[in-house]
């Protein structure tokens, strides 16, 4: 019989489970939103309210509902450990596939990043024929623009937003476009 974590499991990498969100993680998705120092490069750099990780469970509950995909918990295989959140999703809306993720800052700087995002490009071609997926940092991130890299995304532009800030776009094309 399977548990409920393998019933929602989506995929596995060398160290970790991801698994659809449910209603129990509630807690553990504040914790890594509500970190300021976490947050700092995450939309406008501001630790979210509780209210905001509720409504979180909920687009994410439809987005897999409507897409079949959205975010995910990233667990220890070893320990059953959640040590952050991974998703493809589609941000207000917008057409294409946006890779996201982040992690308890406990488990930064061990390779968790790069190993997640490699996993959910084959996942995303795998399980929803993905050809094209993109990811979004601030240009001053550059742990994360290492792990894109890492992972095989190719720098993109660089983006003025409305409140003056600017956005650094990242591409993965799974080779079939030119």
């Amino acid at each position: 019989m399977k548990t409920r974590q393998q019933e929602k499991e989506l995929f596995r990498s060398e160290r970790l489970l991801a698994r659809q969100l449910v209603p129990d993680d509630l807690q553990e998705l504040f914790t890594v939103y509500s970190d300021p120092e976490a947050m700092v490069w995450v939309d406008d750099g501001q630790p979210i309210p509780y209210e905001d990780a509720v409504r979180w469970l909920a687009v994410t509950a439809e987005n897999y509902r409507t897409r079949g995909y959205g975010m995910s918990a990233l667990v220890l295989q070893d320990t059953g450990t959640i040590i952050g959140f991974c998703g493809l999703v589609h941000p207000g809306g917008q057409e294409e596939v946006e890779i996201k993720y982040a992690f308890k800052r406990e488990y930064w700087g061990q390779g968790f990043a790069t190993e997640t995002v490699r996993a959910m490009i084959a996942y995303g071609r795998a399980q929803h024929d993905m050809r094209y997926i993109m990811a979004t940092t601030a240009p001053q991130n550059s742990a994360s623009h290492a792990v894109l890299l890492k992972a095989g995304f190719r720098l993109g532009a660089l983006l003025d937003n409305a409140d003056g800030s600017r956005t650094q776009v990242f591409e993965w094309h799974d080779g079939t476009e030119q």
